[in-house]
């Protein structure tokens, strides 16, 4: 019997197939998964996934030793298209209203090769809205949508594309200079979005997620997290 899969931009939910491995780092780990769809849930409830969800994809192996130290060996080819986001997820699950904080640091060590965009992946809780803050990016990769500016909103400035991917709208906000640690603050944007430009209303939010969206990494590359955490009140 065939099996359905449901894709939701980054986001797929599908049955545990396995996948040719890539190189493990050299590194005791907690967890680590060749698999295509392998995901793991942290002791302080993030789940992460290796999640290599688009068409053409290669190997990729994910390692964990906590949800804010992980890592990525990812050889894909020099092709066009995504071909997986490899992820950490935190379940939030409040309305923007509801909320008075909602932050979340990072930090982390990516190739100086390689077509790919480290970024928050944030989802409404019925998967109709995607936010995307990229806070950095390299290589052959673009937003969906067209250009709606410039504005700075949670401590980064960022160029704002609205676009639509059929299964959903996406708001991506691309950092104006690339960054490897920081902190967002991820409710004003979240607000501004709602109140300032109208383009959705109380949404309720559901997944804040944090990884890589790799396009290409032939011959083998590696991305890091060092730091990653988030918190909501």
């Amino acid at each position: 019997m065939a099996t359905r899969t449901r894709t939701l931009g980054r986001f797929v939910l599908a049955p545990a197939t396995a996948v040719a491995a890539a190189a493990a780092p050299a590194q005791a780990a907690i967890w680590s998964s060749s698999d295509q769809w392998g995901n793991y849930t942290t002791s302080d409830g993030y789940t992460l996934y290796n999640n290599i969800w688009g068409s053409g994809a290669g190997a990729q192996s994910i390692w964990a030793n906590s949800s804010g130290n992980w890592g990525v060996r990812a050889d894909h080819p020099n092709t066009g298209g995504i071909k997986s986001y490899p992820n950490a997820k935190k379940v939030v699950n409040k309305s923007i209203t509801s909320l008075s904080s909602l932050t979340s640091n990072y930090n982390v060590t990516v190739p100086s090769s390689g077509a790919y965009n480290t970024s928050y992946d944030i989802w409404d809780s019925d998967y109709d809205y995607e936010v995307m803050l990229w806070v950095n990016y390299n290589g052959a990769v673009g937003p969906l949508g067209t250009s709606q500016g410039t504005v700075t909103l949670g401590g980064h400035t960022w160029t704002v594309y609205k676009g639509d991917n059929g299964a959903n709208e996406v708001f991506s906000f691309l950092r104006t200079s690339d960054s490897t640690s920081g902190t967002v603050n991820i409710l004003p944007i979240l607000k501004w979005i709602k109140d300032t430009k109208g383009w959705w209303g109380n949404e309720t939010i559901g997944d804040v997620q944090f990884g890589y969206e790799i396009t290409s990494s032939s011959g083998g590359l590696d991305f890091t997290t060092n730091r990653f955490g988030v918190s909501s009140s």
